[in-house]
C-alpha cells in the first residue's frame, strides 16, 4: 500500500512537469514569427548545409534568427558554424543558446556533452523531450525566424516538430537524381498527412561549374526537383551549384558564406533567404 500512495505523488509531479513545459512551449512560440523545418527524404542531399546556409543568409538580412538541430543522432550545425562548448543558463533558469553572429543563435544536443564521439542512444519519448525543451527551456527572446534542421527521412524527429510547433512550414531539400526524388515524394506526403504547410522544394548540388572550361557539369542530373515541384503543386524556391568549397568550410567549420560571398552559392541562398523575408 505504501509503495502505491508513493507513486501517486510522483505521477502528479510528472504531470505538473508537462503541464508547465507546455506552458513554456507556448509562451517561448509566442515571441517566434516564423518556424521552418528543412526536410529530406534521404541522407546525403546536403540539408544541414541547407538549414545552416539559410540561416546564415537571413542573419545578414539583420533579421533575428534561431538555429535548432534536431538530428539527435548525427547532429552537425555546431561543426559547420564552428562552434564549441556547452550551455550556459541565464537569470531566468533558461539556457542560453550559442551565438555565431549578432543575429543567428543555435542549439544541438552536442550543446549538452563533453565528448562529441559519444552516441545518443534515445527511444522516442526521449527524443520528444529534447525537442520540446529545445524551445521551451530556451532564451530565445524575439525571433524573426526559426529554422529547425530535421534528420532524413519521416521519423520521430519530424513527426514531433508537426505536433509541437503549430504554423510551422516545410523546406524539402533533394538532389535532382531520380532515386533522390522518390524518397522526396514520401516527404511531401508526410508533411501532406500531418497538415503541415510546405514552403517549397530546394535542389541542392544541380551543377558543377568545370574549373577548366567552366560550363555546367551536372553531376546528378538537372531539374529533378523543379519537375517534382512543379508535379506536385508546390513553389520551387531554387538551385544550389554543387560547389568543393562548400566542403572543405564544413570540414574546417568555417562558414562557407564568410569566404565565398561571390559565389553563385551564396547568391542562390540570399535568393531562397529574399523569399523567406517576404513574409515578414
Amino acid at each position: 500500500m505504501a509503495t502505491i500512495m508513493e507513486q501517486v505523488p510522483e505521477e502528479d509531479k510528472r504531470r505538473q512537469q508537462q503541464q508547465q513545459q507546455e506552458t513554456n512551449l507556448k509562451a517561448a512560440l509566442t515571441s517566434i514569427k516564423n518556424k521552418f523545418i528543412v526536410m529530406s527524404g534521404k541522407g546525403g542531399v546536403g540539408k544541414t548545409s541547407v538549414s545552416v546556409n539559410l540561416a546564415v543568409a537571413l542573419s545578414k538580412k539583420n533579421f533575428e534568427v534561431g538555429l535548432i538541430d534536431v538530428d539527435l543522432h548525427g547532429p552537425d550545425v555546431l561543426r559547420m558554424l564552428g562552434l564549441r562548448g556547452l550551455l550556459g543558463v541565464g537569470s531566468n533558469q533558461k539556457l542560453i543558446p550559442m551565438s555565431y553572429n549578432k543575429h543567428l543563435r543555435t542549439i544541438s544536443v552536442e550543446s549538452f556533452i563533453q565528448n562529441r564521439d559519444n552516441a545518443i542512444i534515445w527511444r522516442g519519448p526521449l527524443k520528444h523531450q529534447a525537442i520540446q525543451q529545445f524551445i521551451s527551456e530556451v532564451d530565445w527572446g524575439h525571433l524573426d525566424f526559426l529554422i529547425i534542421d530535421s534528420p532524413p527521412g519521416t521519423g520521430d524527429e519530424p513527426l514531433t516538430v508537426a505536433q509541437i510547433v503549430p504554423g510551422a512550414k516545410a523546406i524539402i531539400v533533394t538532389t535532382p537524381q531520380e532515386i533522390a526524388l522518390a524518397d522526396v515524394r514520401k516527404s511531401i506526403n508526410f508533411c501532406r498527412t500531418v497538415k503541415m504547410e510546405i514552403f517549397g522544394i530546394v535542389e541542392n548540388m544541380s551543377s558543377f561549374k568545370c574549373p577548366h572550361c567552366g560550363k555546367p557539369i551536372s553531376l546528378f542530373g538537372s531539374g529533378g526537383g523543379e519537375k517534382v515541384a512543379c508535379d506536385m503543386g508546390l513553389t520551387f524556391l531554387g538551385k544550389i551549384p554543387f560547389d568543393p568549397g562548400m566542403v572543405t568550410c564544413g570540414d574546417s567549420g568555417t562558414c562557407y558564406q564568410e569566404h565565398h560571398d561571390d559565389s553563385e552559392v551564396f547568391k542562390a541562398f540570399a535568393a531562397i533567404a529574399d523569399k523567406m523575408a517576404a513574409m515578414v
